[in-house]
């Protein structure tokens, strides 16, 4: 027995050695990132398309920002590309992911036609999801009018997982933001990334996501928050990052496959790009206050008291009535249950809507989630979990179609039917302390409202309700064709899942969820 253990404590530290030698002799230094080119947003210009159409209405409500809620996954999209094509003098877009297939290529192309016409373009993309787009962002960055800069970058293009051998503290830092913001007067700011799972395109697994279309102060408010970025020490201009790289022209070709199509066909009738292009847009004006982190949370040196967090946990402790959490990546960590809990105890209603085991997209977070369950309940609050199979319906869309699967990507608060936040931030310890996110609050009990009635409404046809048997188990309830289904164990997931889900619960990894 001791030789089998001396066997093993001898691989442990042969391995422990191997991966020192690989970080060393891969490791590679950051470029030098002083000198680089400075810009700023642009005031805006009154002779715009965009400026003529929402300037008046701005004069008119002075210090309130008209908002879009943008819950349809297609329209979302569109309204992206509409924003892009109205463009005439900027275009400022800021993203954690944006994937090279279909939606994202279009998108991409829609920026490089701004460019065409002399639209100045920037694009600040998190390098934690470039893999194997390299050739394409050069392509793209050729242009001169296009700039594109990478947060938090790898210096190990090609073996990215060598990366965190030996600079683990700062590529685990990174910068989940996302807004779209053209002439510096409209801006697209919430919880989708640029990908066909984000836009309801394609067969695959489908994001149930929200996001917000703001006119006014708000977008005046993510431009200047988009300079924080721009400028800070985490966003280095990708021609010092991508090196050695052929450039070969851009592909500006419009799809004409079926598919593409008849997706772009579907988005044709879209309200929002209907009343932009008309100049009826139908806003809601309201007081909205964006929050973001400081950008230099991605190199550990911000402030607690500058973060995202630190500005909702007081909005949610001051709950009066109700406090609704949709939150596809829900841990609460300790300080969060006492939080709800307190709430609960003080007779307020708290409920969770997040992603189950069958439809999360990440186990390990689930394992995060889990353990805190049987608390919550037992301080009284409560907990629903999307199915992995569920129908999300909007005010335009009927549901997600030829989906295998549908996870729950939304980050939004609801506060005694009034106060919303729409945003970038999961409850969990990634989003409050390694992250950076950004988001709007802001009250409008007519969009709070319609947004607690969709959570709540066929809730039990689109969630497992959880719940504690008598004797302390967990228990799921939902409602399949119109009749009551009851669980014992984690609803249609493998019993692989819930071993994964078992074996992550034992590990020491909270703080990285």
């Amino acid at each position: 027995m001791l030789k089998i253990l001396k066997i093993i404590l001898l691989f442990i530290v042969g391995l422990i050695a191997l991966l020192i030698a690989l970080a060393l002799v891969t490791h590679k230094n950051l470029p030098d990132n002083s000198n680089r080119t400075e810009s700023s947003y642009l005031p805006v210009d009154s002779s715009t398309a965009l400026a003529q159409q929402f300037l008046p209405s701005m004069q008119q409500k002075p210090g309130l920002s008209g908002i879009y809620l943008l819950d349809d996954s297609h329209e979302a999209f569109l309204a992206r590309l509409a924003l892009a094509a109205s463009a005439q003098k900027t275009l400022d877009v800021q993203y954690y992911i944006w994937n090279d297939d279909t939606t994202g290529h279009l998108l991409m192309q829609s920026l490089y036609q701004a460019a065409e016409r002399g639209v100045r373009v920037r694009l600040l993309l998190d390098d934690n999801n470039t893999g194997g787009m390299d050739n394409l962002l050069a392509s793209v960055n050729a242009h001169p009018n296009i700039e594109i800069r990478l947060f938090n970058p790898f210096m190990q293009r090609k073996l990215r997982p060598l990366g965190y051998l030996s600079d683990f503290s700062r590529l685990n830092h990174r910068m989940h933001n996302k807004s779209f913001t053209a002439d510096g007067l409209v801006t697209i700011a919430g919880g989708r990334n640029v990908g066909d799972e984000y836009f309801g395109f394609g067969s695959g697994v489908l994001f149930a996501d929200l996001d917000m279309a703001a006119v006014g102060p708000a977008a005046k408010d993510v431009e200047q928050d988009f300079d924080r970025y721009w400028a800070s020490n985490s966003s280095y201009p990708l021609e010092r990052i991508i090196k050695h790289t052929q450039i070969e022209p851009f592909d500006t070709t419009p799809a004409t496959d079926e598919d593409t199509q008849l997706f772009l066909n579907k988005l044709s009738a879209s309200t929002f790009v209907k009343q932009l292009r008309e100049g009826s847009l139908s806003l809601t004006w309201t007081e909205v206050q964006l929050i973001s982190d400081d950008p230099a949370k991605g190199l550990q040196k911000s402030k607690e008291s500058d973060s995202v967090l630190a500005y909702l946990a007081p909005l949610m402790r001051h709950t009066q009535h109700e406090l609704l959490i949709i939150s596809p990546y829900f841990v609460p960590t300790k300080q969060g249950s006492a939080l709800f809990r307190n709430l609960a105890e003080k007779g307020k209603n708290v409920a969770v809507l997040t992603n189950s085991l069958a439809a999360t997209d990440v186990v390990p977070v689930h394992a995060g989630y889990a353990k805190y369950r049987k608390p919550l309940l037992l301080s009284g609050i409560s907990l629903y979990e999307i199915k992995p199979q569920a129908t999300v319906v909007t005010k335009n869309h009927g549901g997600i179609l030829k989906s295998s699967g549908a996870s729950l990507h939304a980050k939004t608060l609801i506060i005694d039917n009034k106060t919303l936040f729409v945003g970038s931030f999961n409850m969990d310890p990634r989003s409050a302390a390694l992250n950076t996110e950004m988001g709007f609050v802001f009250d409008n009990e007519q969009m709070a409202s319609y947004l607690a009635d969709n959570m709540k409404q066929n809730q039990m046809q689109y969630s497992y309700k959880v719940t504690k048997t008598a004797k302390g188990k967990l228990h799921w309830e939902t409602i399949e064709d119109n009749k009551k289904v009851e669980f014992d164990d984690e609803p249609h997931s493998s019993v692989w899942a819930r071993i994964g889900v078992w074996i992550c619960s034992l590990l020491p990894i909270e703080w990285l969820l």
